[in-house]
């Protein structure tokens, strides 16, 4: 099967590998696979792969072989969780298979999905309805870790919130905060593109970072926002959203800050900041971004930006990082 491999760090290549063999998985045929920040760091070496090693992770396909549960029949459309759980350990236990010590990522510490088919085990399978497009369906994985990340945060109708960073992630948090009746939500980013899209995905107020304290402080009569989602992944952002914050707020950091040297943390402990550091998702994250999809709650369409085939695997890496596109697809199966 034909497949974008990881050579040595900074050399991707496509070419033929020997197809998985079910063995106690199931295969799949992949259809529509995702390129996000983490293929590319792991193709520049900038996280570590063992070599060689089939990228990707966000995928959909389609069932070739079921699993030997027989749990998903053959032909069916599946979206695949990414994160392996061995379902035996204290995490998994803990209903925290995410964070599964014995577990590992597609395209990572396994084979990934930019390729002919995978062989994943049945656990990781989310059938998908009709309703959900096959555009919808490449950004469920993403849409999954929103979800997550805002499982743990009390959202009412009547809380101001604050997205800083409006790529992928950052819109559909706003049309989740939006899906779940918040009112006063606004967004920050120096796109001016990526403003106007926040607008029509349901933001009420988009600014440059600049002139986010004023706007937040206009939008919430000076008590900051209730809750901060900050998907940019820098200190300086994650600086900015403790200070948007208002007494007893939620500050989540979606975006991964490695370093976070500055931070204003007194403010943190004057203002009693619950500081919510979400990773990946759950199962049940899946099914809940699947029905959000199939009843229409959400929009996510317009954030496909780009589609390669597979055979440009390279040339979609190198797409994915042009400020100009949101998300940049995969189209395995062809158009």
């Amino acid at each position: 099967m034909l497949a974008a491999v990881i050579e040595r760090p900074g050399a991707v290549t496509v070419r033929e590998v020997p197809a998985p063999q079910a063995g106690g998985l199931a295969l799949v045929r992949v259809g529509v696979a995702g390129i996000c920040g983490t293929d590319r760091k792991l193709a520049a070496g900038v996280f570590p792969v063992t070599a060689p090693r089939v990228l990707g992770h966000e995928m959909t396909g389609w069932v070739e072989v079921p699993g030997p549960g027989g749990a998903v029949p053959a032909g069916t459309r599946v979206v695949v969780n990414p994160a392996a759980f061995c379902g035996l350990c204290r995490e998994c236990r803990r209903d925290l298979p995410h964070l599964c010590a014995r577990g590992g990522l597609l395209g990572r510490d396994l084979d990934g999905c930019f390729a002919e088919y995978v062989a994943v085990p049945e656990t990781l399978l989310h059938p998908l309805p009709a309703e959900v497009t096959a555009d919808e369906a490449a950004l469920i994985q993403v849409l999954s870790t929103c979800v997550h990340a805002l499982s743990g945060v009390t959202v009412s109708p009547e809380a101001s919130a604050v997205v800083t960073g409006l790529g992928v992630a950052g819109l559909l948090h706003v049309q989740l905060l939006r899906a779940m009746g918040v009112r006063v939500i606004v967004g920050v980013t120096r796109a001016a593109w990526k403003r106007d899209l926040a607008l029509a995905c349901g933001a009420s107020a988009v600014v440059a970072p600049g002139d986010a304290a004023a706007a937040v402080a206009g939008a919430t009569g000076g008590q900051g926002a209730d809750i901060v989602i900050e998907c940019a992944g820098t200190a300086a952002t994650l600086a900015q959203a403790i200070r948007l914050a208002g007494p007893g707020a939620t500050v989540v950091m979606f975006g991964t800050v490695r370093t976070a040297d500055g931070l204003p943390a007194y403010e943190g402990y004057l203002k009693e900041l619950t500081i919510r550091c979400p990773r990946a998702s759950r199962p049940r994250d899946f099914d809940t971004a699947i029905r959000l999809c199939a009843e229409r709650r959400l929009d996510v369409t317009p954030l496909v930006t780009g589609r390669f085939p597979l055979p440009e695997a390279a040339r979609a890496l190198a797409a994915s990082e042009d400020p100009a596109q949101l998300k940049v697809v995969l189209d395995v199966a062809g158009p």
